[in-house]
Order: structure tokens, then C-alpha cells, then sequence
């Protein structure tokens, strides 16, 4: 496997962005999953990817280990794992280009969905938060975004949002999410030969990264306050869409 200098140096800012996206900035992934899908083949990218994010949920779950929300968690598993069935489908036969701009679209369209909430709810007389369709079609796009691109954090961080969780509540949920949902993906990443021995090669020299990204970001998170968390959030995932789109 021939790896470049320029792949070996965005890589590795990938790791550090991997690592501040598991200590609670968790829409930072899919950026870190749009600039490894820039010097990777878009389909490539995402078996040197897994790992990584492997590795940084280990850091995470360890930390976060009492501050979990199961009952949103349960509830979500069956729908993503339909979701991953599905995207194990399309990624095989799906181009690299249509495969960054569905995920963008998909998630600058949830953000619209969340930030105009409360007029839709209205309008419509309908909880979303409450609604099980609602909820499971989150589930269902997040293990499809997941095993396609690695790009479900702004999905999940969608649904945490809406279930409103305080900084910590949301961070070790999410990050049990991820480790359970990543380790599921790996056997259907592997199938399709995206996952080698010479890719977890790669991707051991790169875990010194995840542990450095991970202590800056968790140096970071306690500096901003709970009432700006959410708009933090969504304006990286936000940030994130568009550059898949426009790439």
C-alpha cells in the first residue's frame, strides 16, 4: 500500500480531528471524514477510517463510562442496524463523487429539519421528539451514513439534541453509540476489502493522533458553556455537509 506524503500528513490531522471528536465534538468527524476522503478514493477512506474512530471510542467509553442514556440507545440499535444493511448494499455498486454528495445533502437537510423544529411541530401538530418513525428514520440514516462514509455524528448528534442531554450525558452516550455501531460495521467493511492487514498497519502509527486529539478536545469542552453547545454542534456539522457537497 503506497502511501503519499500528503496522505500521510492529512491523515494524521484526521487522527487529532478523530480524537477531539470523541472527547465531545462529535459533528468534527464528518469534516475528519471529508479531508481523508479528499486524498483517498471515497470508498477507501472509509476502511482506514473505522479503525481510527475504533480507537478514539476506546479512549471515550473508558472516560465516559458512567454518563450513558440506554434507554435512547436501545431503542435505536435495531433501526441502525437496518441502516447498515443498507449501506453495505449501495456502497459497493455507489461512485465515489454521488457517495459525498448524498451524505452532505442528508445531513444539511436534518440540520434544517432541527433548527426549524418548533414551526414544523407547530404546523404539522406533531412531536418529532416523541414520534417513533421520526426517531427510528434517525437510527436508520445514521447506521446508513455510518457504514457509507463515517459520517453519522451529525445525525446522532441530532437525535442526543432533541432528547435534550446536558454536555456530559450527551458525549458518553454518544460514544457508546459509536463504539457498539463502528465494531458491528467492521466485519461488512472487511467483506468488501476495505479493511487489510496493511491498512491496520496505517492506522497504528496514526493512534498516537486520536490520543492527542482526544486530551486537547477534552481540555477544550469544559470552556464552552452548555447554553452555546448545541449551536457549536451544528454549525461544525453544518460546516462539514457542505464540504462534501462542493469538494
Amino acid at each position: 500500500m503506497e502511501i503519499t506524503a500528503l496522505q500521510w500528513v492529512v491523515t494524521i490531522l484526521c487522527g487529532l480531528l478523530v480524537g477531539v471528536t470523541k472527547s465531545g465534538f462529535t459533528t468534527l468527524g464528518i469534516l475528519a471524514a471529508a479531508m481523508l476522503a479528499a486524498v483517498f478514493p471515497a470508498r477507501e477512506s472509509v476502511g482506514i477510517m473505522t479503525p481510527l474512530l475504533i480507537a478514539g471510542d476506546v479512549i471515550a467509553i473508558i472516560y465516559y463510562r458512567k454518563a450513558v442514556a440506554w434507554k435512547h440507545l436501545l431503542f435505536l440499535f435495531p433501526w441502525v442496524a437496518a441502516g447498515i444493511g443498507a449501506g453495505f448494499l449501495v456502497l459497493g455498486p455507489i461512485g465515489n463523487r454521488t457517495l459525498s454528495v448524498l451524505i452532505g445533502s442528508l445531513v444539511l437537510v436534518l440540520i434544517l429539519i432541527h433548527l426549524f423544529k418548533p414551526r414544523l411541530e407547530q404546523a404539522l401538530n406533531f412531536s418529532f421528539a416523541k414520534s417513533t418513525a421520526f426517531n427510528g428514520s434517525l437510527g436508520v440514516l445514521a447506521g446508513f451514513t455510518t457504514m457509507i462514509g463515517n459520517a453519522a455524528g451529525s445525525i446522532m448528534s441530532i437525535y442526543l439534541l432533541s432528547k435534550g442531554m446536558n454536555k456530559t450525558a450527551f458525549v458518553g452516550t454518544n460514544a457508546f453509540f459509536f463504539f457498539i455501531v463502528n465494531v458491528f460495521k467492521v466485519p461488512f467493511t472487511s467483506s468488501l476489502g476495505l479493511i487489510t492487514g496493511h491498512t491496520l498497519l496505517f492506522n497504528a502509527w496514526i493512534i498516537p493522533a486520536v490520543l492527542a486529539g482526544f486530551a486537547a478536545g477534552f481540555k477544550l469542552l469544559p470552556l464552552i458553556p452548555q447554553k452555546h453547545f448545541q449551536t457549536v454542534i451544528l454549525s461544525l456539522a453544518a460546516l462539514g455537509g457542505i464540504y462534501l457537497i462542493f469538494e
